[in-house]
């Protein structure tokens, strides 16, 4: 009979059970003091814990690539992003964002649709309304390699 308590797992056997431990377990066993008197009959419970191969490594710190890569930014950029000669992509759009937010440059009836300010304007060549999917490939001339 076998009955399983959540980690723990309960064998009622009329033999003796043995156990074999392996290098990545350990395992303990318990007889019940209840099968003192009872000579056919033991009541083991087994506790199985896994154990790390190996301890965990440090991560290195890796240098940024792609568009985490801070690069040099156009005239434009650089006044829209308060003086920064250097950002990358990820942080522009971050800012950009931000600025549409807090200005509420969002179309009412379509969220997809950014109505430009005199700000907006100077980085993304003069449109009056862009959508939102156009952003990142407005911006991308004013990222100098």
């Amino acid at each position: 009979m076998a009955v399983s308590l959540g980690l723990f797992s309960v064998f009622s056997t009329g033999e003796t059970v043995s156990f074999a431990k392996s290098a990545s377990f350990a395992s303990f066993r318990l007889v019940s003091p209840l099968a003192a008197h009872r000579t056919n009959l033991r009541t083991v419970r087994t506790v199985t814990f896994a154990t790390a191969s190996k301890p965990a490594a440090e991560p290195k710190k890796r240098e940024p690539r792609g568009i985490m890569k801070p690069r040099r930014v156009s005239p434009e950029m650089q006044a829209f992003l308060g003086g920064m000669s250097e950002v990358p992509r990820t942080q522009a759009l971050k800012l950009i964002w931000a600025h549409i937010k807090a200005n509420d440059l969002q179309d009412p009836q379509n969220k997809k649709v950014i109505i430009c300010d005199e700000k907006l304007k100077t980085i993304f060549g003069g449109k009056e309304r862009v959508g939102f999917l156009e952003i990142a490939g407005l911006i991308s001339p004013h990222f100098l390699k």
